[in-house]
């Protein structure tokens, strides 16, 4: 559908998996005649949809850094999805944003891009997040990833769907997850993209290209002209404060020396020599493990064995690095790898790809790392009871 705020502004709101979004693009951009053509996308999505060699160029320190590794998997995970349910109706993910902007190219339009950059809308989103809703969020992901299949998106309501754009659908669920993020997600967003159509519609006449999900919201703001404040306030990402995660992070050498030295006064060496025995053990053996869920290569389930009771006691490095490296190694991603992770469709084809391989290696290291920790601690305070 399409809604003309003013003489200058027109808004089309679109499915991201729609034909009939694409034409209705192109329709109202040939009816209307603007000077601009606005699209919802950031200069990080605009580059994702036009460029599709972009997995080619990322540097491989980027995929072995654990905040990355989990970032780049949801990434690949929902950009599969959507390509999935977008095969349904015969049209990608994206394709009446590309359309805007090819209609747009061809009359010598200005292409305008004005949503805020979705790096900052996340990280703004994770800052707000308390701790049982970054659990929560973490859960939700883990359980769509490990039964992800054909069978679980013949349950996806399509329909439902396509009343809004998938960007939309996915920042909602997100919001049902973690309430406390719904603002950023949502209503910054609405009042960030519908500022920028204001400024653009100083210059000429604007079509707007939105998510559906946002039509409403941003029409409400044009029409309001609510405007009195700043975009980089909305652009603001606040500094990281000394969360729960860090502390423990943090804590966990303290703890274990003070376990140690404890285990010495109660038994000598022996108790102290037990005591590292099962340290090593519980913490190497559970991050292996974790290791050898991802099919990791058997010197990759090794470095982590030997890596995790190490890194464990240092918050600066991570057993998945170290993981990760060696199988970066031992099975190199070539060119194909990267191009393939465009076109996954099951989890077979997710436990296949080399990159994608590496990237698990890296996360279940890391979280099999974090289980022993705690295992080991415990097991360890166990014995000198």
């Amino acid at each position: 559908m399409h809604v003309k705020v003013n003489d200058n502004i027109v808004l089309v709101g679109t499915a991201h998996i729609s034909k009939d979004s694409v034409e209705e693009v192109k329709q109202v951009i040939k009816k209307y005649k603007p000077d601009i053509v606005a699209v919802e996308l950031c200069q990080k999505r605009y580059d994702a949809i036009t460029k599709k060699d972009q997995w080619e160029k990322t540097p491989v320190n980027k995929l072995l850094k654990k905040g990355n590794a989990y970032l780049l998997l949801a990434q690949t995970f929902l950009s599969s999805i959507q390509r999935r349910i977008g095969k349904e109706y015969g049209v990608e993910p994206g394709s009446e944003m590309i359309a805007a902007m090819d209609v747009a190219k061809k009359q010598g339009l200005k292409v305008a891009l004005v949503d805020r950059d979705i790096s900052v809308t996340l990280r703004r989103a994770w800052r707000r997040m308390g701790i049982r809703e970054k659990f929560r969020l973490a859960w939700e992901f883990l359980k769509a990833l490990v039964g992800y299949d054909e069978e679980e998106l013949e349950d996806f309501d399509l329909e439902k769907l396509m009343d809004q754009d998938v960007i939309s659908s996915m920042m909602e669920e997100f919001g049902e997850i973690a309430p406390s993020i719904t603002d950023v997600l949502i209503s910054e967003r609405d009042r960030y993209i519908a500022k920028k159509l204001y400024e653009e519609s100083k210059k000429g006449k604007v079509v707007g290209v939105v998510g559906a999900g946002h039509l409403k919201g941003i029409k409400k703001h044009l029409e309001e002209k609510e405007f009195d404040f700043d975009l980089k306030d909305l652009e603001y990402v606040p500094k990281k404060r000394i969360s729960i995660f860090k502390l423990i992070g943090y804590s966990i050498p303290v703890i274990f020396v003070l376990l140690i030295v404890y285990m010495y006064f109660l038994g000598g060496w022996d108790k102290t020599f037990e005591a590292l025995k099962w340290w090593i053990i519980i913490n190497g053996g559970a991050s292996a493990i974790g290791t050898l869920l991802a099919w990791g290569h058997p010197l990759s389930i090794l470095t982590a064995f030997v890596a995790a009771p190490v890194t464990s006691l240092s918050p600066a490095i991570a057993a998945g690095w170290a993981a990760g490296y060696v199988e970066y190694k031992m099975r190199k991603p070539v060119v194909k790898d990267f191009k393939d992770l465009s076109n996954l469709d099951s989890l077979r084809d997710f436990w296949r790809n080399k990159v994608i391989r590496l990237l698990f290696v890296v996360a279940f290291a890391n979280l099999g790392s974090m289980i022993g920790t705690f295992l080991a601690i415990w097991y360890i305070a166990q014995l000198g009871l």
